[in-house]
């Protein structure tokens, strides 16, 4: 008996800290949560990163529209595969989508809200005609990657000429409720939404913004900001959107069940302003919404409706702050027709009575309970069982006391507060005391394209003859006897796994669930270049260009640092070759040890051998414990000079034009009427133009470097842009357009302004 106690303690403590499988996506007459994501307005270098983190905090559909201008290059000539710009690449995105099994939900026709010309091509008359070309040019893409080819796209948006379906893919749900995630009320938004258990929720404004250069409808909004930056940073109100994702990856599926009935009043009366309830039942699970757009706290005794009986029954110290929602349980069945799909032990009578926490899943194996919650402040669940649950119960992985009803068989479990972003609290109680256990020992990570070894061990070598390894697919394995009661798997991860991903794996025997784990997926090494050239948009935002870039002197050379994360967990050595036309590193070659999980910058010196100014390109090939190849490039910048260089920096397939100096940097667009993108202080890293830019006008020029300066010309005007030092000299031969800056102070860079005509602008960083 001691033996089972300590291994459910140690069951219940892996419960409590570990990560569990996210259910699979719901099936399509469910209620639908899904975020805006137009690709063609984030560099394609930043899709894979962003997609796996809108599947690891719980959404599965993107919405995108498909601009018809974009991809048609000219009548008859399409770009689906990126040949012409990265971000045209809508073939590999779908592949993208269908690797992480996300679904889409697509809109092929025009309108595109804010982009140029509405999507509609320039000098296509407007027609049935021309559209049905265009759709029937689509559907040779998208056909065969609908859901019921085992493709990503569930849903398209709109009908064809004559209300003809393009695809053979349902219709969004409807209503839709769209939420901008930088809404400061997105929370109570969304959960109004959610509350009305029909039709679709989507998110806008999540990821940061960048048009292409020359597509916004506006050139001065081709930035748009969003509740992520491009860095991956997460800005407050990206809250809203966490919450609603972890309630939705679980609720979903029974709120299509779900109805609202009339709640009686609170133990007050009524509802202070601000105040909204929603009592919503369906025959396995019903919840309270209770959302707080007041400027007081809400604290009170709810009445409800019991479903199936329709007795009142009393949820005590209900407390909602201002700008909270909850979403309380009331009445979740216990078993599969519940929220958990592996609760076949419980009876059709055994439920959560109510919970004063908002409640996201309830797990159960070898013979434990467990259920997360939401709580922004401490709470209780209360249980009715057809058994006493044999403990012990650990609340947020330490261990509780609980309060057993032995006439009612009810029991009471203490929910405690968690401050901490997304107030995410596991408890976890033994039901009983299993006669089988089957685990996963030391499970945390798995490294794409190797061989990891996972442990596991059971209660019996009987058991473990019996057992088998559930894996998601292209993955293999094989089993070593390591001793009669523990199994070591050497688990072969695809090459093709994306980094970041999560991959379910499970133990079975008989039939029977034994234990589950969700290790993350790594590359090998992750490797960067320590002093890549961002690419600003405003004060704030940066963004990496690719290939990374670094500044060079040319007559002493210059200081690199490579820095290597091994992302194993054994030490790893790398092999280093870096190589490229006119330049020498030292040294060429060299080899480093990483410590596991550890990471470790490897200095190179790089010489230009002509000495001559402008960028350079070359390639770090890496070995070992690593395969990687990457592209870098090297500008040449000599003391006291300005260089003119042009590059691609932001991935919109049109490349940008820079004067750099050791003191400051300018970046232009060639659209947009030549958009003054960025003018940084280089000591300090600090941009002093606004998020959009500055000199924004539609259309795009000619730009010709000259020495120091860039030539900009259109029809109309010639705008000449010369950097000496810090100083940025603008002179055009008609008058200058207004702009937004004035002089100012930035931590210890300072920027100054003279106009001493129409035509003349100059602007200093010292």
């Amino acid at each position: 008996m001691g033996t089972k106690r300590a291994r459910l303690a140690l069951l219940l403590a892996l419960l409590a800290i570990g990560a569990r499988p996210a259910p699979a996506p719901p099936a399509p007459a469910e209620f639908v949560q899904a975020v805006e994501f137009p690709y063609y307005l984030y560099p394609a270098t930043l899709w894979e990163r962003e997609l796996v983190w809108l599947k690891t905090i719980g959404v599965r559909t993107v919405a995108f529209s498909i601009p018809w201008n974009w991809h048609q290059l000219q009548p008859g000539e399409f770009d689906f595969t990126g040949r012409t710009s990265p971000r045209r690449d809508l073939a590999g995105f779908l592949k993208l989508l269908r690797r992480l099994g996300l679904r889409a939900w697509v809109r092929p026709s025009a309108p595109v809200s804010g982009w140029i010309d509405g999507g509609w091509p320039a000098g296509t008359p407007p027609g049935a005609a021309a559209q049905r070309q265009w759709l029937q040019e689509l559907e040779r893409l998208l056909a065969t990657q609908t859901v019921s080819h085992g493709g990503p796209v569930a849903y398209v948006e709109g009908r064809g000429p004559g209300g003809a379906p393009v695809i053979d893919a349902a219709a969004p749900p409807a209503p839709v409720a769209v939420v901008s995630a930088t809404d400061p009320a997105a929370l109570a938004r969304s959960r109004e939404a959610i509350a009305g258990v029909r039709g679709a929720l989507l998110w806008r404004d999540v990821e940061d913004a960048l048009y292409p250069g020359g597509w916004a409808a506006n050139p001065a909004a081709s930035v748009r900001k969003g509740a992520v930056g491009l860095a991956g940073d997460e800005r407050a109100s990206i809250g809203a959107l966490r919450r609603a994702a972890a309630l939705l990856r679980n609720w979903s599926a029974p709120m299509s069940r779900m109805r609202a009935v009339r709640m009686p009043p609170p133990a007050a009366g009524k509802f202070p302003d601000g105040v909204r309830a929603v009592e919503l039942v369906s025959p396995a699970a019903s919840a309270v919404s209770v959302a707080n757009t007041g400027k007081l706290p809400f604290h009170d005794d709810l009445h409800v409706l019991m479903p199936g009986s329709g007795r009142v029954l009393t949820i005590p110290g209900v407390g909602v702050p201002p700008g909270e929602s909850l979403w309380l349980p009331l009445g979740v069945s216990l078993g599969p027709d519940g929220l958990c799909r592996e609760c076949s032990n419980f009876s059709a009578a055994e439920n959560i009575v109510y919970a004063t926490a908002e409640l996201l899943s309830v797990e159960y194996e070898n013979g434990l309970l467990a259920m997360e919650f939401a709580a922004p402040q401490p709470g209780e669940v209360v249980l009715q069982l057809a058994r006493q649950p044999v403990g012990p119960f650990l609340a947020a992985g330490k261990p509780a006391k609980f309060d057993w009803d032995d006439k009612n068989l009810r029991v009471r479990l203490a929910i405690p507060a968690n401050p901490a972003p997304g107030n995410r609290v596991r408890i976890g109680i033994a039901m009983e005391e299993p006669d089988s256990a089957g685990f996963f020992n030391d499970a945390h990570r798995l490294l794409i394209g190797r061989s990891n070894t996972v442990a596991t061990e059971y209660s019996s070598p009987e058991l473990a003859a019996r057992s088998r390894l559930r894996l998601p697919g292209g993955f293999t394995a094989k089993p070593s006897l390591k001793s009669p009661n523990e199994i070591d798997y050497e688990i072969a991860v695809p090459a093709d796994a994306l980094h970041g991903d999560w991959a379910d794996l499970a133990l079975e025997a008989d039939g029977m669930l034994l234990g589950r784990a969700r290790l993350q997926l790594f590359r090998p090494a992750s490797i960067r270049l320590s002093q890549a050239i961002p690419l600003h948009f405003g004060p704030q935002t940066e963004l990496t260009a690719d290939p990374p870039t670094a500044p060079i002197d040319p007559r002493n050379g210059g200081e690199l640092e490579i820095v290597i994360r091994n992302n194993s967990r054994e030490i790893q050595t790398y092999h280093l070759d870096a190589s490229g036309p006119g330049l020498d590193f030292f040294p060429a070659k060299t080899d480093v040890a990483v410590g596991a999980m550890d990471e470790r910058p490897v200095p190179l010196r790089v010489f230009v051998q002509d000495g001559a100014a402008g960028l350079r390109d070359w390639r770090l090939r890496v070995t070992g414990g690593a395969a990687v190849d990457l592209p870098m490039r090297g500008l040449s910048l000599p003391r006291g000079r300005t260089v003119a260089w042009t590059a691609d920096l932001d991935g919109d397939g049109s490349p940008e034009w820079v004067l750099e100096s050791r003191q400051a940097r300018a970046v232009f667009s060639a659209q947009d009427g030549g958009r003054w993108m960025e003018f940084t202080w280089k000591d300090g890293n600090t941009n002093f133009l606004p998020d959009q830019g500055e000199f924004a006008a539609p259309g795009p020029v000619e730009v010709k470097p000259a020495g120091d300066a860039l030539e900009f010309s259109v029809r109309g005007w010639t705008r000449t842009v010369r950097l000496a030092g810090g100083v940025l000299t603008v002179e055009q031969t008609t008058p200058l357009p207004q702009d937004q800056l004035v002089p100012e102070k930035r931590g210890a860079a300072t920027l100054a302004i003279e106009r001493p005509s129409p035509f003349v602008a100059s602007y200093t960083l010292r």
